[in-house]
């Protein structure tokens, strides 16, 4: 992980392999922000893999950044990672159709489907039991 500033920008450059192991590299891209940054942007262009596990830590990330008021670009997808964000938002793969906006889209109905989740499995733990 590569971390660079621009005014209220930090650019976070990722390489490699997005999979478990990459939880802690995205832990410290959000050690990167000041008090002073609005926008955090995550550069996938050296990112030549990523399964479900890497999409979690993206998401985990996003939303982490969310309560710290950032805004979150997530840009430069390659072919792999984006069918990997393209799989689970059901959208289909590269090709001549897709383009960075799609896995952005599918990216941001994912982290909204999670949240919805989330709370309704908050309003069950609030719900009385049957009794």
């Amino acid at each position: 992980m590569e971390a660079q500033r621009c005014g209220d920008t930090v650019l976070v450059g990722v390489s490699g392999e997005l999979d478990a192991a990459a939880a802690p590299v995205l832990r410290r891209a959000l050690e990167q922000v000041t008090a002073d940054d609005r926008v955090l942007m995550i550069d996938l262009h050296e990112v030549t893999f990523m399964d479900s596990t890497g999409l979690l830590h993206l998401l985990d990330l996003h939303r982490r950044a969310e309560c710290l008021r950032l805004r979150v670009l997530v840009i430069g997808w390659q072919p792999q990672p984006q069918q990997s964000m393209a799989h689970p938002a059901a959208m289909p793969g590269p090709g001549p159709r897709t383009g960075e906006s799609h896995p952005l889209a599918g990216f941001h109905r994912l982290i909204e489907e999670r949240a919805q989740r989330e709370s309704d499995l908050a309003d069950l733990g609030d719900a009385p039991l049957p009794g």
